[in-house]
């Protein structure tokens, strides 16, 4: 399959008469899977009312079947499409949150979509993404688009067009190119079918800031205890991961470098994922900053980047220091935590 490219500007206005948008909205509504920038990341869309087009996106992502999509709105009237009821609560946080990096779980209209979207639950993943190119190409297709990361699954999800391009080429549509992503987290996924809303994901909007609009806030079981099974898209399996394997590591700078020198020792050329202020401490075969550890959104940012970084490098493993799980801490550890398969060495 040739995979189409258009570069769109996202700071031109009216972008739904550009003809790339035209083009990649037709595919769409011909149940074609195009790639497109959200304030996330880059998400992989097709029609989630139809079988045929959300196949093929497990199909060129390697998805298991069983793991449920979210679906992408690009105005409130569509909700209503697709939901069988939209909680006070729900209303509150679609208010303050909307469009943005929050995606917000309800009990869904029957027969309403794909059966594979939302994997046979009886609950729908929903929610409006920040981007003028995302909003631009749902808006044009006049469809609820079902768009999970646009990468092959397991691997670090993609923050620009060329990440796309390198998992996917050849294997979907197109791939509009709006430029990098903002947040560079996934969404955080939020549950209102019950009597207090529950985190099932973190990501973009914190806990903190969800508290703020509507009071108590639960955390999934499963976020703090691995045996425990997931309910948010994208949480099921492993996720994220680097070629190499990889090793959260807890404890001082100075042991941290006797860990790297035993493994050099070893003969294995080790990377660490550091920050901006750490890194000129370290000795290690790859040093990659990942943001600054004072500025956590700018950790959230690159994450992705520096994981897809190390595929580059040709190590043979990855430490990685941590993060306060405080704020979007709380995302980026659980991204690390994925990556790393839940692997850690302390002092």
């Amino acid at each position: 399959m040739e995979t189409k490219y258009w570069l769109v500007d996202k700071d031109v206005d009216s972008l739904a008469t550009y003809p790339q948008i035209k083009e990649a909205a037709a595919l769409l509504r011909e149940n074609q899977v195009v790639a497109f920038p959200t304030e996330t990341v880059y998400g992989l869309g097709a029609n989630a009312t139809s079988e045929e087009a959300s196949s093929k996106i497990f199909a060129a992502k390697g998805r298991p079947a069983d793991n449920p999509l979210i679906v992408h709105i690009a105005d409130r009237e569509q909700l209503d499409d697709l939901t069988a009821s939209i909680p006070e609560q729900a209303e509150r946080l679609m208010e303050a949150f909307w469009p943005g990096p929050l995606t917000i779980i309800f009990m869904k209209k029957d027969q309403a979509l794909a059966r594979q979207v939302t994997a046979g639950l009886e609950t729908v993943a929903v929610r409006m993404p920040d981007h003028p190119v995302a909003l631009a190409v749902i808006s044009e297709a006049g469809l609820p688009i079902a768009a999970p990361s646009a990468n092959r699954s397991g691997k670090p999800s993609p923050t620009s067009a060329k990440h796309v391009q390198a998992d996917l080429d050849g294997l979907i549509a197109g791939i509009v190119d709006g430029g990098e992503t903002g947040v560079g987290l996934e969404s955080t996924v939020i549950d209102c079918t019950g009597k207090i809303p529950v985190i099932l994901r973190p990501g973009g909007v914190t806990k903190e800031e969800l508290e703020q609009v509507v009071g108590e806030v639960g955390l999934d079981p499963a976020l703090k205890d691995e045996l425990e099974k997931p309910k948010s898209p994208g949480m099921k399996y492993q996720h994220y991961a680097p070629d190499a394997p990889m090793y959260l590591v807890e404890g001082s700078r100075e042991w941290i470098q006797e860990l790297i020198h035993q493994q050099r020792k070893l003969g294995k050329k080790v990377g660490l994922l550091t920050t901006e202020e750490q890194m000129s401490f370290y000795q290690a075969d790859v040093i990659l900053p990942c943001g600054s550890e004072s500025k956590l959104e700018t950790v959230a940012r690159s994450l992705y980047e520096v994981l897809r970084a190390f595929n580059e490098s040709d190590v043979d493993m990855i430490l990685s220091e941590t993060f306060p799980y405080e704020g979007v801490g709380s995302a980026i550890m659980n991204r690390l935590e994925k990556a790393a398969g839940h692997r850690w060495l302390r002092e």
